[in-house]
């Protein structure tokens, strides 16, 4: 999971050219699910975002007083693409978690801030739909954050996934072919011995 955590002075999301959420001085984030993410990444966020330190405190010191602590706004956007790789220049979102699941899971997200923080303060774009999001940064202050990497349930994998995993056991399992041959003491007599034959093979793989 990945999150663009700004602090903003204001910001609002307008759908349609209908302005649906806004808020005050707080934070605007826009979260990136990716299809490992699991509960313990969710709230890992959720703790990370609401202590996240980048307010000032009563006597004007920095990087002292969390969103919490000045009772402060929050503005979360659901944002697909900060999962993406690029493929040349074309960006690829094959590790964002898939839409009806995501939608679920951001839900949750959004429920589980509201948990630990006040209801009311918590607002929301709207989630798959094309929206224009409006920040003013403070500062500007813009933070990256990102979750542990996730441990993937067995059960949850994939079929082929499950395949790719049996795969990448049995190559380091089995030595190849070319590493058995080079294993194999070599008779002098032998025509196909030479000095260059494992070069040969390894040359070979080269892409």
């Amino acid at each position: 999971m990945k999150a663009i955590v700004q602090r903003v002075a204001q910001a609002s999301v307008t759908v349609g050219g209908e302005q649906i959420s806004s808020i005050g001085r707080g934070l605007c984030v826009l979260l990136g699910i990716s299809l490992e993410d699991t509960q313990r990444e969710l709230e890992h966020m959720v703790r990370k975002i609401l202590n996240l330190r980048v307010f000032e405190d009563e006597s004007g010191k920095h990087w002292s007083k969390s969103v919490m602590d000045k009772q402060y706004e929050v503005l979360c956007v659901s944002q697909f693409t900060l999962q993406c790789i690029l493929k040349g220049n074309k960006p690829d979102y094959h590790m964002a978690m898939p839409t009806e699941q995501a939608e679920s899971f951001y839900n949750n997200f959004l429920e589980q801030l509201r948990k630990a923080y006040k209801p009311e303060l918590i607002k929301d774009g709207k989630f798959g739909a094309y929206m224009q999001v409006h920040i003013q940064n403070d500062g500007p202050v813009t933070i990256e954050l990102e979750s542990p990497a996730a441990t993937v349930d067995p059960k949850q994998l994939t079929k082929l996934e499950k395949q790719q995993q049996r795969k990448e056991k049995i190559r380091t399992k089995v030595p190849s072919e070319s590493s058995r041959e080079r294993n194999v003491p070599r008779n002098k007599d032998d025509p196909s011995a030479s000095s260059g034959a494992e070069g040969d093979v390894s040359s070979e793989r080269e892409p």
